[in-house]
């Protein structure tokens, strides 16, 4: 039974450089999923799960972290900060905790977005004897992954990193999950970097220990890039958006709280934090917009991630531009592609 997995890992040192300058001011896991931190939903899930104690393994603007797990709502489980204070890898973190870890544990990314059914996960993993579990998902870009070949017992057989595009055998990739019994943690060695992907899998698979895959239930999507923030915005505004009924609104679509849209405007595909302003005749197209922006009158936003504060002159285009927060823009200026921090 998933009951008897108590403790769990989540991992949130990375930097989240293909984010910037989203990530200049907030560690990748803080940003906005329907203005949550993305974190919050592997947290949840974990909970939902049983589990009362979660270490956070932080590294990049750790305090920032630290403050906002303050403000969640645990729900009684006790979440502990855990800070790196230099990077060990994805397996190396885990090691750090080998002393606190007291039997099967979950580990997991937090820099994902993972709204998934853990307890099934667990069960699976009971049911199989496994010495690991690997949480498993499928998707369009599989060289930018870890890819894994499944025997018909779902026993992991064929593992690679990030292959070459010639090199893929499979669109069935990890997904950042783990369910590990406490013995996993004795072969990763200490003081050095050491990967799950590039090194501890590989490692222990040549060993012919019992590793499973296990498909995930739920939404997953990785988080990687600009793009990718918005999309997974999109996609959970289709499942959970939020959004006042009135002309020119085409869902998928979420709208936060204290937000105004005026008259005349259009906001499709798209997700809007807490009071932001799009003024008369505006149109918001694929895009994120953090909280407390403001859009001017005719302006023309689309497949662009602007961070908080923003202010957008009326008549102004971007396409495919991702903006810091606070950043300002003149009235009546077009930019494609652009990045400001």
């Amino acid at each position: 039974m998933a009951k008897d997995v108590e403790q769990a890992i989540v991992l949130a040192g990375g930097r989240g450089t293909r984010l910037r300058p989203l990530t200049n001011n907030r560690p990748k896991p803080l940003l906005p999923v329907l203005g949550k931190p993305c974190i919050e939903y592997i947290l949840s899930a974990l909970i939902d799960a049983g589990i009362g104690q979660i270490f956070v393994a932080c590294g990049y603007r750790a305090d920032d972290l630290s403050n906002a797990l303050r403000r969640f709502d645990s729900k009684g489980a006790e979440i502990t900060v855990a800070y790196e204070d230099e990077p060990a890898g994805t397996a190396g973190a885990v090691k750090l905790l080998e002393s606190r870890i007291v039997g099967t544990f979950v580990v997991a990314s937090g820099d994902v977005l993972a709204d998934v059914d853990m307890k099934d996960l667990i069960e699976r993993h009971r049911a199989k004897e496994a010495f690991a579990t690997m949480a498993l998902t499928t998707v369009d870009r599989p060289e930018e992954f870890g890819i894994v070949g499944l025997d018909p017992n779902n026993r992991i057989v064929k593992f690679k990193e990030k292959p070459a595009r010639h090199e893929v055998f499979s669109n069935l990739v990890n997904a950042g999950i783990y369910i590990l019994e406490r013995g996993v943690v004795e072969h990763i060695p200490e003081g050095e970097m050491f990967d799950f992907s590039k090194n501890l899998f590989p490692k222990l698979m040549g060993m012919g220990k019992a590793l499973f895959g296990a498909p995930i239930h739920g939404m997953w999507k990785d988080i990687g890039r600009p793009s990718d923030l918005i999309e997974a915005n999109i996609e959970m505004a289709s499942k959970k958006g939020k959004y006042p009924r009135m002309d020119g609104i085409d869902p998928p679509v979420h709208i936060g709280c204290d937000t105004v849209v005026e008259s005349g405007s259009i906001i499709r595909r798209s997700v809007l934090g807490v009071s932001i302003h799009v003024h008369m005749g505006a149109e918001i197209v694929d895009s994120l917009l953090m909280d407390r922006c403001e859009i001017g009158n005719q302006c023309h936003i689309e497949k662009s991630a602007l961070g908080i504060g923003c202010m957008i002159g009326k008549g102004s285009r971007l396409v495919g531009c991702v903006l810091d927060d606070g950043t300002e823009i003149s009235p009546g200026t077009t930019l494609i592609g652009e990045q400001l921090d």
